[in-house]
């Protein structure tokens, strides 16, 4: 199986096939706490319905409820508080970043960075503009654009927001030291329950895709103690316990986390795990949730060319990663469409998008391994960190 993470490291191996955006997915922005007796902007826009700051802050909420809740509607309850704001105050910096977040919840990272872009020609300090800014340059596959807005944010407004993308890229250049050290600065930083609970649980799932599920468990646990509510850390309780080869355990985590938060990751994940156990997976909710997301205006062909990779069509799975590659040609992407083209049968075709995913060092064992499959499918020596080598023989068995 593809869609989740065939591993993530050697002490994992065989344990359970899990899809790569469980292992590879950038940290999604941290929780953002307010701040004690400040009026919201519901509040505000009572007193003052012309408040175009207010009318941009509300759409960004609800941007951040479409994550929190798995709910896409909330993207269009954005859209209008966005719609209205820049009505009021079109060219303003705020409106600007407001409609970029919007644009990259909907995965139109492009939009995003040229909004972002716009964002800042009109307040070059705009830290929130320069976060932005940094997650659609690292979607769209250009690092070292995404680098320099991290840079930049990092001095505008150094705090947690900033540490955690600091800490993505360089994971992403191959650097875990230094992306775990980043990951510290920013738990050092936080002081809310969301706060600590997010960076508590990307400690863990740095730990997860470094190999280490002992580390990875303790730390969602630490997560949940600070934030009981904070569901991605009990999805990856879920994932390491599959990981582990405790499955009625992970099985029961994850009926609770589809549950709290029906998002298509969680739901593969958990279908996933029924057919590691024996059981039969029953994808009716994804197909709705695919289509509400559609509805919504989120265009997501990453996650269903991995799940037609493993689960359906190799074919429509091909159709799914070229389209995602074409607008966003990032490192998972490229793994995506080699991993589509190889299970669609064209490995040679397939090459040279697993050696752009591997190309800039980032240690990841399920990219390596695709690439290694591949490889020695062409009947060519398999390319790979030493640290995963050893994976190899198990994870064939299991994919």
């Amino acid at each position: 199986m593809r869609a989740f993470a065939i591993a993530v490291g050697v002490a994992l191996v065989g344990a359970m096939a899990f899809t790569v955006l469980s292992f590879v997915a950038a940290p999604t922005p941290a929780p953002v706490a307010a701040a004690p007796f400040r009026e919201t902007p519901q509040e505000r826009l009572r007193r003052l319905p012309k408040d175009h700051r207010a009318w941009a802050e509300l759409g960004i909420q609800y941007v951040d409820q479409a994550g929190i809740t798995g709910d896409p509607s909330y993207y269009a309850k954005a859209e209008g508080a966005l719609a209205t704001a820049a009505k009021l105050s079109p060219r303003d910096d705020a409106v600007l970043t407001g409609q970029a977040t919007l644009a990259a919840g909907r995965h139109a990272f492009a939009e995003a960075a040229e909004l972002a872009e716009r964002a800042l020609d009109a307040n070059p300090y705009g830290a929130a503009a320069y976060g932005v800014l940094a997650d659609a340059r690292t979607q769209l596959g250009d690092l070292p654009a995404a680098q320099r807005a991290v840079d930049r944010m990092t001095e505008l407004r150094p705090g947690v927001a900033a540490f955690s993308r600091a800490s993505y890229a360089a994971e992403l250049r191959g650097d875990t030291d230094e992306a775990r050290r980043y990951l510290e600065y920013a738990h050092a930083d936080a002081w809310t329950p969301a706060d600590l609970a997010y960076t508590r649980h990307y400690l863990g799932e740095l730990a997860l895709r470094s190999g280490d599920p002992a580390t990875a468990a303790d730390r969602y646990a630490e997560a949940l103690r600070a934030y009981p509510a904070y569901t991605p850390a009990l999805a990856g309780q879920a994932r390491a316990a599959a990981l582990s080869g405790r499955l009625p355990e992970a099985l029961a985590l994850y009926e609770t986390v589809v549950e709290r938060l029906p998002l298509p990751q969680y739901l593969i994940e958990q279908g996933e795990t029924r057919l590691k156990a024996g059981l039969n997976a029953d994808w009716t909710l994804l197909k709705a949730q695919r289509r509400l997301f559609e509805a919504a205006g989120v265009r997501d062909d990453l996650t269903w060319a991995e799940f037609e990779a493993d689960h359906g069509d190799p074919v429509r799975a091909v159709e799914h990663a070229r389209a995602e590659y074409a607008r966003n040609p990032n490192l998972v992407a490229a793994d995506a469409l080699a991993w589509a083209l190889f299970k669609a049968g064209k490995p040679a075709e397939a090459l040279p998008y697993a050696k752009k995913a591997t190309a800039t060092g980032w240690r990841n064992a399920l990219i390596a391994y695709h690439r290694a499959r591949i490889e020695r499918s062409l009947g060519r020596p398999a390319r790979i960190d030493p640290d995963f080598d050893s994976a190899l023989p198990a994870l064939a068995r299991h994919s």
